[in-house]
């Protein structure tokens, strides 16, 4: 539902103040101004530089002939009573109005406005780019979020921004195009497009990545991982790979699978070492779509209320640019206080608690993918069924995977195929990698490079087994597929002891 539809009901109802979290005010503003004109409301707007302006196009006089209210927000909340008419209905727009609300002032004039708007209809709407409400003021607003551009929205500012011919892709280009530009605002996406073309002179999807992955990064909630690793490039895992690739790759359009039958996500548990980060990492790539990072801890704020608002807005940048992979990685180490009992006055379990309902509820094409070493620490109702696909178990590589991965990292370092390959029984592939490595830095054989290496398998034995022992029976085989079973060590064989006869 738009902006447009969303306000018109919520004024219809009488909502008297309303809070539109937006990054584009002008664009809501617009989107406000048509549904006025519309339904012949009043409209008036205030924002600190130009006062109160009044008029359909919230430019048709400034304080001075528009009912006064200048730069001073008690005026202007008290100037918007002189605009009620008996038979008809006034809208006041308050430009970044967050920055006013904790004013002692300002918050009580709103609150008495509020109160009169419920009889003379006159209404308040505040729009600002984060969610800042002091307590007195929470029960009397109505929240609402004005969407990021989608698809049909990009399409149509592409076009106004390429007007000439060739500068406009077609068909599988335009759609790559619209995948790149998902998640940027009006403004962003319309600046991407002007830069793509004094670059390249036609619109690329490049320029798209570009101001996406800075803007990302600047919010410090996601970034954007953009490498090159492929399914070729990991060793193993082959019925996780057949899963995923199954699950991820889009049906025909004459196929009968049900628009509800959406992938939702996996998370992976295993060693430390066997591929989950990197499993992650290659999805992306290996699916065509944008992987976006979640760094959990940079979601933990110090103000009250921040870490909520943090994780909202990740999740809904994530939204915005679905198709996507959101990646976690390490997450029973960010909610492992979730359960209660710690010092942290329930962050951990607001925390908790918002991104249970988004992996429940989201019905954006969004394929979340959490890495775990140590499923305990996490409560149990995280990893139940319709929050993942299912609960994957990365164990140490099998002889036939680890094959492969030697030969896949000899390549790498350029190691002679045919070199001596150390014992490695009981080696992870980030093992075998360093091994390499190793050999290649300091020009030795594999196996003296190899006493370098003390496999997790050794230093965390007690840790690997318990692991081992609680997948059994709970989790997928990332290998073989079907559920993951612990085999039974192998029994010692019996020696006979000759004893001397008696003779």
């Amino acid at each position: 539902m738009s902006l447009y539809e969303r306000l018109s009901e919520h004024v219809r109802a009488a909502f008297p103040a309303i809070y539109v979290q937006t990054h584009e005010p002008e664009d809501a503003l617009s989107e406000i101004a048509r549904l006025c004109r519309d339904q012949q409301w009043s409209l008036a707007s205030w924002d600190v530089d130009r006062g109160l302006r009044v008029g359909a196009q919230n430019a048709a006089a400034d304080a001075g002939g528009g009912g006064g209210g200048g730069a001073d927000p008690v005026a202007a909340l008290k100037a918007v009573s002189a605009m009620a008419t008996s038979d008809g209905t006034a809208v006041l727009v308050l430009v970044n109005f967050h920055r006013f609300l904790q004013s002692a002032e300002v918050a009580q004039a709103l609150a008495n406005q509020a109160a009169l708007g419920k009889q003379n209809r006159t209404f308040l709407i505040c729009l600002a780019p984060v969610v800042q409400v002091p307590p007195e003021l929470e029960k009397l607003f109505v929240h609402l979020a004005h969407d990021l551009p989608d698809r049909d929205q990009l399409l149509e500012i592409a076009r106004g921004v390429a007007s000439e011919p060739g500068e406009l892709p077609e068909d599988q280009a335009m759609a790559a195009l619209l995948d790149a530009s998902a998640g940027l605002t009006r403004w962003q996406a319309e600046n991407a497009f002007s830069l793509s073309l004094v670059r390249h002179g036609r619109l690329s999807p490049q320029v798209m990545w570009e101001l996406k992955a800075q803007t990302l990064k600047a919010s410090g909630l996601l970034t954007l991982h953009r490498g090159g690793e492929t399914f070729d490039d990991l060793g193993g895992l082959a019925a996780l790979k057949a899963f995923c690739s199954r699950a991820l790759t889009p049906p025909p359009p004459s196929s009968p699978r049900s628009a509800l039958a959406k992938p939702r996500g996996i998370l992976l548990l295993g060693v430390p070492g066997t591929g989950k980060s990197a499993f992650a990492k290659a999805l992306g790539s290996e699916t065509g779509r944008p992987t976006l990072v979640l760094d959990v801890g940079a979601l933990m704020g110090g103000l009250v209320g921040s870490t909520e608002r943090n994780t909202r807005d990740a999740l809904r940048i994530a939204d915005a640019m679905s198709p996507c992979i959101l990646y976690c990685d390490e997450i029973e180490k960010a909610l492992s206080g979730s359960g209660g009992g710690q010092s942290d006055s329930g962050v951990a379990a607001r925390l908790f608690g918002a991104l249970l309902s988004w992996l429940s509820d989201h019905e954006s094409d969004v394929f979340f993918v959490a890495t775990a070493n140590d499923i305990s620490k996490l409560p149990p109702e995280f990893a139940r069924s319709e929050r993942f696909d299912g609960v994957w178990f990365l164990d140490l590589p099998a002889t036939s995977e680890k094959q492969q991965i030697w030969a896949m990292y000899q390549r790498t370092f350029q190691i002679a195929q045919q070199q001596q390959r150390p014992a490695d029984g009981e080696w992870t592939g980030a093992e075998i990698r360093a091994c390499c490595r190793l050999a290649a830095l300091l020009d030795l054989p594999l196996v003296d490079a190899a006493r370098h290496v003390v496999p997790v398998a050794v230093t965390a034995a007690e840790s690997v087994q318990r692991l081992r022992a609680w997948a059994g029976g709970r989790c997928l085989d990332a290998t073989r597929g079907g559920i993951y079973t612990v085999e039974a060590p192998t029994p010692p064989t019996s020696r006979k002891v000759s004893r001397p006869s008696a003779n």
